[in-house]
């Protein structure tokens, strides 16, 4: 085992599925403790934390301004990791250097859509999209989170059901690693 976590969700969730992109499931609360969750495509995973991309005025934006504390949950083959801690806008050139790596098509969906926001038809929302230029810039209302760890677990399924878990908490410039009980 790793003391490091990174290294070990690596180990779990190898590299090139997040190329491909690594579907999690994203835990926020509104400010007054309301929980929601759906799932993200994660984009990058790295020393800086876990990175998505989103329109800043959908409900998860909205309660990640209210209240900027979120949870994400992978799940593969038995094994799940749970990640937790504070989350912030990315650059903006950052999410310029992304959205530039979209195709056009999704580029004009995301520019189109006010996402969460009731809509009147399906037609409308195509049409919506159609009327977009055909290479929008990126809106200024759309772009990167990313969710800076302060806690990891790893839990490991058992037939026997003593499954293995481990949790890291970030304690300074390194991490405290504590087994718990199933």
């Amino acid at each position: 085992m790793s003391n490091d976590p990174l290294r070990l969700f690596e180990a779990w969730f190898p590299s090139d599925s997040l190329l491909q992109g690594l579907e999690a499931a994203l835990a926020t609360a509104s400010a007054e403790g309301r929980p929601s969750a759906r799932m993200v495509l994660l984009k990058a995973a790295d020393e800086r934390g876990f990175t998505f991309y989103t329109s800043y005025t959908s409900r998860k934006g909205r309660e990640l301004e209210e209240n900027p504390h979120a949870a994400l949950l992978f799940h593969r083959s038995g094994r799940q990791v749970r990640v937790e801690g504070r989350v912030e806008r990315v650059a903006p050139g950052e999410s310029d250097v992304y959205w530039a790596t979209r195709t056009p098509a999704s580029r004009r969906s995301a520019a189109a859509s006010r996402q969460s926001e009731p809509i009147d038809s399906r037609a409308a929302l195509e049409a919506a999209a159609a009327a977009q230029p055909e290479e929008p810039p990126r809106p200024a209302w759309w772009g990167g989170y990313r969710l800076v760890p302060a806690r990891y677990e790893f839990w490991e399924h058992r037939d026997d059901r003593l499954h293995d878990r481990h949790l890291f908490v970030r304690d300074g410039d390194s991490w405290r690693v504590v087994r718990l009980q199933p």
